[in-house]
């Protein structure tokens, strides 16, 4: 039997381990089925190629849990290792027996599959055990040997009785980890990390019943049989090509994913590309609301088939944090625990990567059935819309797919806006004027009135609105947006002829007095306008640029888009030709007079919804002594 000593460069390389190498305990199980998977691939690898001449077979990985005696064992069928291997690979930490074979067999071996980097991932076995085994027999005509280490830098290698080919990895658990000798928790860790292990991982059996026989008798018993009990799903969708997939496929996938999601996905987005660098994964579209409270950290992220984390911030623009899915990637660079990302080249081209295809996705599918993409748009348009806002690459692919749809559910692009408002709009303003409703219901009547004099009307309500539209017309100079309760909509466009006001400039004058004697300064600018005479009287309207940056302030508050708090401004339009303007000029009492503008201007602010509270039951007091 042989002793020595572990070459560590780091003196209580154990405690530094345990404690602080590792960002969280439960990766130990990851780290040691990667190191199995990694074991399995390699033998995998020098069959294919002749260099091993031992059977591959069917081989699996088995974790066992064993409460009793406080063990937890990973198996493997792979490679095995000499008593040199457990030498260089085992007693001298960080040295990477993946990263050798890899560089070995950089040509052959290039997609593998082989997933180690480090050296260092058997060593977190000790974050979770007092006492590491290592009972392993190589694919070599050599004999077994077995490693034992109490977690100090002494280790025992000795001759071992083990017959067959691969690695036994014992764990005598510590008495501060017992929580991993429940196989509910272990069940949980494999199903996190290596439920797409390219390698079947057995945990447990499940007995089933075996089929009647179609002659047997009336005697005949059934016979049970054990099952092994495969957790993983070795051939993930999004390893194959997508041309070996269907519709179903993706959707059973997306199920697999996300059992506890029971919505489907609009589409899907395959990734698969191998220059330059390598990345596959498949994206899905899922329903989602029209606000920004949507639940992040819903993409997977993997390395060679296994989980590293769902909090993909850097690789995926941050727009499409919001989708679900995989992304699969060896070209992502982790540090020695595989949980989080370090500043890298790749990262940002991988980001780019994504962002151009999602949008030539998002492009071919509106090309290729325009109907059935303005069906989704509205399930979609948040997405769409923040990545305008929050990258450049996508923004100037956005144009040839972003829709504007009206409030009548017409859809066009902006190009097909233009074109259009430029055959009905004067060429009295040099910029084309687009309108916009942000709440349907709230502003129907503003929306009446416009669409009545043939103004067509967009609907604008994801929450980002205004922000977005600033972005345009800081990069259309061509284009404006005034949403329908704005500046009055006739100054802005100025599609009719201007009317002539009925009153003279004197009456103007007393009128405009009339009503700012009892309008809030504050608040109301007042304003005479010579409309039709069948328009509403009163009509409150907000300066375009102060609701916007009320708007913005709001979607805001503190965060993605705070701009600070703006007051509530309006503007009261006076229609001078209304029959009411003509009333208040007449009526001589003041106070009758007074009680006109009040409630002129009450309703004026029901139809914006501003009349609430004591105002607002002070208004329903006032209408019934009215209809008395």
């Amino acid at each position: 039997m042989a002793t020595g000593k572990i070459n560590v460069s780091v003196e209580n390389i154990f405690p530094l381990i345990k404690k602080f190498l590792y960002s969280d305990h439960e990766i130990f199980l990851r780290e040691l089925v990667s190191n199995a998977t990694d074991a399995t691939l390699k033998l995998k690898h020098l069959t294919s190629i002749g260099e091993a001449k031992v059977e591959y077979g069917n081989p699996k990985i088995e974790v066992q849990v064993d409460k009793e005696n406080k063990q937890i064992r990973i198996i493997d069928q792979g490679i095995g290792m000499t008593a040199d291997e457990v030498e260089k690979y085992i007693n001298q930490v960080a040295f990477s027996g993946a990263e050798e074979f890899l560089e070995k067999y950089k040509d052959s071996a290039k997609d593998s599959g082989i997933i180690g980097h480090f050296g260092l991932g058997f060593y977190s076995a000790f974050m979770v055990a007092e006492k590491v085994e290592i009972i392993t027999k190589s694919y070599k005509d050599e004999p077994a040997v077995h490693w034992v280490c109490d977690g100090s830098p002494e280790f025992t290698l000795s001759p071992a009785e083990k017959t067959d080919r691969g690695t036994e990895i014992i764990l005598h658990v510590a008495e501060d980890s017992t929580e991993f000798l429940e196989e509910y928790r272990i069940r949980e860790l494999l199903t996190k990390y290596n439920k797409f292990m390219p390698v079947p991982i057995k945990f447990g059996t499940t007995t089933e019943t075996l089929p009647k026989p179609e002659d047997a008798g009336d005697d005949y018993v059934a016979e049970t049989v054990e099952v092994d009990n495969i957790i993983n799903n070795p051939n993930p969708a999004w390893t194959k090509q997508p041309t070996d997939l269907t519709d179903e496929d993706y959707k059973n996938f997306y199920r697999e994913l996300y059992p506890m999601q029971f919505d489907e996905p609009l589409f899907n987005i395959h990734l698969n590309v191998d220059y330059p660098f390598n990345l596959t994964g498949i994206l899905y579209f899922p329903k989602l609301s029209a606000d920004l409270q949507v639940q992040k950290d819903r993409i997977q992220l993997y390395q060679n088939q296994v989980f590293v984390t769902d909090n993909v911030e850097g690789i995926v623009p941050e727009f499409l944090t919001m989708l679900r899915g995989v992304i699969d990637s060896p070209d992502i660079p982790l540090n020695v625990s595989r949980s989080y990302l370090q500043a890298d080249g790749n990262v940002k081209k991988i980001s780019n990567y994504i962002t151009r295809k999602v949008a030539d996705k998002l492009k071919s599918l509106f090309s290729e059935n325009r109907e059935d993409f303005e069906k989704k748009w509205n399930d979609i348009k948040i997405v769409l819309e923040y990545g305008m806002l929050s990258e450049p690459k996508f923004y100037e692919k956005a144009g040839a797919f972003v829709l504007y749809p009206t409030v009548d559910e017409k859809y066009f692009t902006l190009d097909e806006l233009k074109e259009k408002l430029a055959a009905t709009q004067t060429d009295k303003h040099d910029k084309l004027v687009l309108l916009y409703a942000s709440d349907k219901d709230a502003q129907h009547s503003y929306i009446a009135a416009a669409k009545d004099k043939g103004y067509e009307v967009l609907l604008l309500d994801s929450p980002i609105v205004s922000h977005l539209i600033q972005k345009l017309e800081a990069d259309n100079d061509k284009i404006s947006f005034a949403r329908v309760d704005a500046d009055h909509i006739d100054r802005l466009i100025q599609k009719d002829e201007e009317q002539i006001s009925k009153l003279t400039d004197e009456e103007k004058d007393k009128l405009k007095e009339a009503v700012e004697t009892v309008v809030p300064k504050a608040t109301y600018t007042v304003q005479l306008e010579a409309m039709d005479s069948s328009a509403a009287p009163f009509i409150i309207t907000q300066p375009e640029f102060m609701r916007r940056m009320k708007d913005m302030s709001k979607t805001g508050g503190g965060g993605m888009f705070g701009m600070g708090n703006f007051p509530d401004m309006y503007n009261l339009v006076v229609n001078t030709n209304s029959n009411l303007a003509g009333s208040i000029l007449a009526t001589e009492d003041a106070a009758q007079r007074e009680s006109l503008v009040k409630q002129a201007l009450d309703l004026a602010r029901l139809s914006q919804n501003l009349l609430k509270g004591e105002e607002l039951t002070a208004f329903v007091k006032r209408s019934f002594e009215l209809i008395k």
